[in-house]
């Protein structure tokens, strides 16, 4: 079996804390002396990662997670604390703008000084020069020092310089952020086309849009730790239910004990399931929601249900008495109901489901439970819900 082209193992990276003058002595004189080690800020730590020829992986988090120092472990900008990495094979990494370009030279001498450090010579070197002038496509600029570029014309030149060498593993820290929209269309079809041609990726993107559309596996990196690794949509769908759940508003507490409520709910059970845990389900699935309602005077209540992202936007509502629906007395002296929603067509996210006991007239509100659902599956579609679509043949000729 063929090792991988990147393993990581116990991977780490630490710095020391040096917020006072004392602190960047006693850091100086650890490197100078090799004195003990003092109070470390561990910026990566834990990583194990495999890497394949032939794979790519996206690089997700929030900004310090770790990623951009992920990144340049993996291509030796910095030396790991702890831990290994090694790369067999050929690395070609866009990370800091400008990185590696000398200001004061113009865009064909920092090209020419690009390929002879990528080992480049001669005939070899001159041939390709003219193909990376026209991916970068920045016209007479070319011959303009680096310093009067534009971020996104750096960008521009460093992955036309990339695009040409066409190494085994290709790294990239945002850069599909900072291009304007044609050359990112350019650079999405020179990577597909690349991954086709049996290249490697790592790709590091705030945008699961393009993380989603370029990575097959992607690793999920927060405070410095792996969270998670795997499929790209199962990794990218949990990252984003996270961050709808950070914007979550932080619901009221109830000033009220439930037992004084004259309706309270006793019991939510999602697929036959009654717990806090949120339930795991495949798109396209069926929901049952089973509700079981406290009547203090013996009345039949009714109740509404509704359907919330994680971050409170409502997707659905319905209630009892809207439907002409009737809860059935249970064995306890309680009032029970279920509600099935087949094809369930929310879209992959984190959403709550919540129930509601009022009133037999469904004008007074009683009380809230919430039981969480996760829903899990290959989808790049956007917004909540699918919608029931097909596109038709024949738009052509009609409209001619």
């Amino acid at each position: 079996m063929n090792a991988p082209l990147v393993q990581a193992r116990g991977l780490g990276k630490a710095y020391p804390k040096v917020h006072r003058n004392a602190d960047r002595l006693r850091a100086l004189a650890r490197l100078l002396f090799g004195a003990a080690t003092g109070e470390r800020h561990d910026v990566l730590s834990g990583v194990n990662l495999d890497v394949v020829r032939g794979e790519s992986l996206g690089l997700i988090g929030e900004n310090g997670a770790g990623k951009s120092t992920l990144l340049k472990l993996i291509t030796g900008v910095l030396t790991p604390s702890c831990g290994s990495v090694r790369v067999n094979g050929t690395i070609g990494a866009l990370l800091e703008l400008g990185a590696g370009f000398h200001p004061e030279y113009s865009g064909r001498d920092n090209i020419a000084m690009a390929g002879a450090l990528y080992g480049l010579e001669g005939a070899d070197l001159r041939a390709r020069i003219p193909d990376i002038i026209a991916f970068a496509d920045i016209g007479d600029y070319i011959d303009e020092p680096v310093k009067h570029y534009s971020s996104g014309m750096v960008v521009r030149l460093g992955f036309a310089v990339i695009a040409s060498l066409k190494p085994d593993l290709l790294v990239t820290d945002e850069v599909l952020a900072v291009g304007d929209e044609s050359f990112q269309k350019k650079c999405v079809r020179w990577i597909d086309q690349y991954l086709a041609g049996g290249g490697t990726l790592i790709l590091v993107s705030h945008s699961m849009y393009y993380v989603q559309k370029l990575c097959r596996h992607a690793c999920w990196l927060r405070d410095g730790k792996v969270e998670r690794y795997g499929d790209v949509f199962d990794v990218t769908q949990a990252y984003l239910a996270y961050h709808e759940r950070k914007a979550a508003p932080v619901p009221a507490r109830a000033e009220v004990a439930r037992a004084g409520y004259e309706f309270s709910v006793l019991g939510v059970a999602l697929n036959g399931v009654d717990t806090e845990t949120p339930l795991p389900l495949e798109f396209g699935a069926t929901l049952r929601v089973g509700i079981r309602i406290r009547s203090r005077d013996g009345r039949v209540p009714s109740v509404a249900l509704g359907i919330v992202r994680a971050d409170g936007t409502p997707v659905y509502g319905v209630g009892s008495e809207m439907d002409g629906a009737t809860l059935e007395p249970g064995a306890d002296g309680d009032y029970v109901g279920e509600v099935e929603f087949a094809d369930l067509p929310l879209l992959p996210g984190s959403y709550t489901v919540r129930v509601h006991p009022l009133d037999p007239e469904g004008v007074r509100l009683f009380d809230t439970v919430e039981r969480g659902i996760i829903v899990r599956g290959a989808s790049r579609e956007f917004g909540l819900v699918r919608l029931a679509h097909r596109w038709l043949p024949g738009a052509a000729a009609r409209e001619r």
